[in-house]
């Protein structure tokens, strides 16, 4: 059997607020396989952020391990943790996090700049990335000259340039109309069939639907780990093959 790409045993996090102990996560075991579409879900305050922080090496746990693409994650020095969310994780977020003077070509181009890349390299991974989320034509449009849709596409671009193994979407259709919201799902959906393992935090059934596994998080536990065979089709629902549920 393949090693998964997330594997975590016995996480837990817990946070100091004056006197008090406040338990974040309370000794998470999963894991997740490659090439998996997965939505986190819970209520604010169930552990699902912190959850998302820590699979997204973005902070460290108290105790407990977790291994990413069949390394051990939980002890790293920042700088190391740094770099192996860098290579490993590509990140979407409900606000885009563009830069608002900066074209399409360049805020996709950042992940690169950081890791070193030649210019030459980025600009072709850039334009690469652009056109597999559709957007070959909007390179040089800055932020503000693309409709949300297309801005949260840019974002996508920009988390796949540095192909990454693990694509890390936290509330990606927040900040999005229900339309848009689906055409977004259909390109996650798209990307997971292409074998990109996809992991969505969300508090919306209209987006976990999407998904063929469904963890729900409560009070920094798995409450329910939830699969089913026939997610909903994004592309479908657009077309007007299927009428939502």
């Amino acid at each position: 059997m393949a090693e998964p790409l997330i594997r975590v045993r016995g996480l837990e996090k817990v946070y100091r607020v004056g006197d008090n102990r406040v338990v974040a996560l309370a000794g998470v075991s999963l894991e997740v396989g490659r090439g998996e579409f997965v939505a986190i879900m819970g209520p604010s305050g169930s552990g699902k952020s912190t959850f998302m922080n820590l699979i997204g090496c973005l902070d460290r746990p108290t105790a407990g391990e977790y291994w990413l693409d069949g390394q051990a994650i939980a002890a790293l020095p920042a700088d190391a943790l740094a770099a192996v969310r860098n290579r490993h994780v590509g990140f979407v977020f409900q606000s885009f996090n563009l830069l608002a003077r900066t074209s399409a070509a360049e805020n996709v181009e950042l992940p690169l700049v950081y890791a070193g890349v030649t210019a030459r390299e980025r600009h072709t991974r850039a334009r690469e990335m652009l056109a597999r989320v559709g957007l070959a034509d909007r390179a040089g449009h800055l932020p503000q000259q693309l409709s949300g849709g297309q801005q949260q596409r840019v974002a996508i671009a920009r988390a796949l340039v540095t192909r990454p193994s693990l694509i890390l979407a936290d509330e990606p259709t927040g900040a999005l109309d229900s339309r848009t919201s689906l055409e977004i799902m259909a390109l996650f959906q798209a990307l997971n069939r292409q074998g990109m393992t996809v992991v969505i935090v969300t508090h919306e059934p209209d987006v976990a639907r999407f998904a063929h596994r469904a963890l729900r998080f409560l009070d920094g536990r798995v409450v329910a780990d939830e699969h089913t065979a026939a997610p909903a089709d994004a592309e479908r629902l657009l077309v007007g093959d299927a009428v939502p549920a």
